[in-house]
């Protein structure tokens, strides 16, 4: 009996979508092959955990298994639609029998039963084309889904740089990133899994952004904390900033104070939609350390303002 996706990723049924990624999250990371190679089991149930969260995150297949229409493995819970041979008795003719002429009888009668049920067309001569073998050849169950997770760095996923993955199989795919990228996002790759008798899985690519040294995602948005020396804060300058299209020059403003922001446009991550975020870069002013003409200049300059009287004090 296939596994029950809720029970399998520990959520409520109500659960929403916020819940289950994060459920999945937390699994997955427990569960990662690369983590347990010493328990095969634990592949197993990472499997079951990713083919769960890809079943509750469509919502299509998530309203249909809540229906009863199909089961934890997506496949129909009940093909005869609730038709039972119990049920045969008086539907055909005599002591309560029925007629092996199919095709035979009054319209909605046991033959367009079955017509309904298979998609068969009537033979000529009361005959039924299609049938049983044609059924089970449809329902016939696909491979097993493959999971994988890619590992991309910050700048690729903000450019949407095309990622190289290997197969099981060691053949190797070009990924065009999708806009909107992140950790969690998931790729379906069709007929890329195991072999079934109804045709081959899929492979369910997991993306994993990396984290940045200097960089930090906020939305579609990245902030970057940018050193400044004194001189540059103080009389304005054009200075080099990093991004992750590459190196672009910034105008920084006269007088400028540690946690000054200024905007970038269009240098951030993708939107889903269109367009693209900003790259926010808040100026830290770097002072030297144990600089005599600083120092000096600092005992002669006579400041008398307070940058902290807007804090009452």
């Amino acid at each position: 009996m296939a596994a029950d996706p809720y029970s399998v990723l520990n959520v409520a049924r109500g659960a929403s979508e916020a819940e289950i990624k994060k459920a999945y999250r937390k699994l997955a990371k427990e569960l990662h092959p690369d983590r347990n190679r010493d328990n095969p089991k634990a592949a197993e149930k990472f499997s079951q955990v990713t083919s769960a969260y890809d079943l509750l995150t469509d919502k299509d297949k998530r309203a249909r298994f809540d229906r009863g229409e199909i089961d934890g493995d997506g496949n129909p819970t009940n093909p005869f639609g609730g038709f039972s041979p119990g049920g045969m008795g008086g539907m055909g003719g005599g002591q309560g029998g029925f007629r092996a002429d199919f095709g035979g009888g009054e319209p909605g009668g046991f033959g367009d039963i079955f017509e309904g049920l298979f998609g068969g067309a009537r033979r000529g001569g009361g005959g039924f084309a299609g049938g049983f073998g044609d059924f089970g050849r449809r329902q016939a169950a696909k491979g097993a889904n493959v999971p994988y997770r890619l590992a991309v760095s910050f700048e690729d996923a903000a450019r949407l740089a095309t990622q190289r993955i290997t197969l099981r199989d060691g053949k190797t795919i070009d990924l065009k990133l999708p806009a909107g990228v992140e950790t969690g996002t998931q790729m379906r790759l069709a007929g890329k899994g195991e072999d079934g008798p109804g045709g081959a899985g899929d492979a369910i690519v997991t993306i994993e952004v990396q984290p940045h040294r200097f960089y930090e995602r906020q939305g579609d948005d990245i902030r970057l904390e940018l050193p400044v020396t004194l001189s540059e804060a103080v009389l304005g300058a054009e200075v080099r900033v990093p991004t992750p299209d590459g190196a672009v020059m910034l105008k920084v403003p006269k007088g400028s104070s540690s946690g000054k922001t200024l905007r970038l446009k269009g240098r951030g991550f993708h939107k889903k939609g269109a367009g693209r975020g900003d790259l926010l870069v808040t100026l830290m002013v770097e002072l030297p350390v144990d600089d005599d003409a600083l120092i000096e200049f600092a005992r002669g300059w006579d400041d008398k303002g307070n940058p902290r009287g807007r804090m009452g004090v």
